[in-house]
């Protein structure tokens, strides 16, 4: 197996998990129209989840192309050694992946500057499988970064961007409130279920289960919450805008404001890089 052959490959499995969300998708609206409950405010919800797919292609096409050039140069340029690629050191690369992913996840809930973009993501009253492809412009970046070690370590950048493409594509049928609770798989895989939990505003819900492919990850690091009653999705603050622009920048101008009034450099920094909600 090249490294190029295993990007393929996982090309090819991401579109496996297109289609079922696709199903999982034809299947939410044919239960709406059954029950009654395709409302045009939930088209519209779903629209601007889906608009936020303009702004996301734009910033991976004039900035994350070039971003992925560098890397590919630098493994080539300066990482003198490499991790050959067999099905071995791939299935080790995705679970480091996977663990990247947890941290680097974790942190975007954590960190405000970081949170301006991810919580697009979380931002609509609506859960379905369109949520999946709500996206801030500009989280490819801080993914990238924290991919970083794993091509410095030796991993090829295709393995690397490969796994991640796995990564992410897993997640799409997590999206939804048609599947319930898959009994023994919820112990180690991220599941709908522990994924709705990830999306609700509810004081028990926030901040946890932030695993991609894998829920062992929050079972270790103390961030795991089971479903119990069904979350509330959305913002702990009052969002309920379908307004496109409004969704892509959502946090940004309640943080720019913020930066304006700041009254020291520490309170700069706090205000970027503090916790959501952080006051001084």
């Amino acid at each position: 197996m090249t490294s190029e052959s295993f990007f393929t490959l996982s090309e090819r499995i991401d579109e496996v998990f297109f289609f079922i969300g696709a199903a999982v998708l034809l299947i939410e609206v044919l239960e709406a129209i059954f029950k009654g409950n395709l409302r045009k405010k939930t088209l519209m919800e779903m629209l601007a989840s889906a608009s936020t797919q303009i702004p996301f292609l734009l910033v991976e096409i004039f900035v994350m192309t070039f971003a992925y050039g560098v890397l590919y140069m630098v493994s080539a340029n300066f990482v003198s050694w490499q991790i050959p690629t067999t099905w071995v050191t791939v299935i080790v690369a995705l679970v480091l992946v996977d663990l990247t992913y947890y941290w680097e996840h974790r942190i975007a809930h954590q960190v405000r500057l970081l949170w301006t973009q991810h919580a697009v993501h979380h931002s609509s009253r609506d859960y379905s499988i369109i949520t999946s492809i709500r996206f801030g412009p500009f989280e490819s970046l801080w993914a990238l970064i924290m991919h970083i070690p794993l091509v410095l370590i030796g991993f090829a950048p295709d393995v690397v961007f490969g796994c991640s493409l796995i990564v992410l594509g897993y997640q799409t049928w997590l999206h939804t409130e048609v599947i319930g609770k898959l009994g023994p798989l919820e112990w180690v895989l991220n599941t709908p279920s522990h994924h709705r939990v990830h999306h609700g505003a509810d004081a028990k819900y926030l901040d946890k289960n932030y695993g991609g492919i894998l829920i062992i990850w929050d079972r270790m690091f103390g961030s795991f919450q089971v479903e119990e009653e069904r979350p509330r999705y959305g913002l702990t603050t009052d969002f309920d805008s379908q307004n496109p622009i409004k969704v892509w920048f959502s946090e940004l101008p309640a943080l720019m404001k913020d930066l304006r009034n700041a009254k020291s450099g520490q309170e700069v920094w706090m205000r970027l890089f503090g916790r959501p909600g952080w006051k001084p």
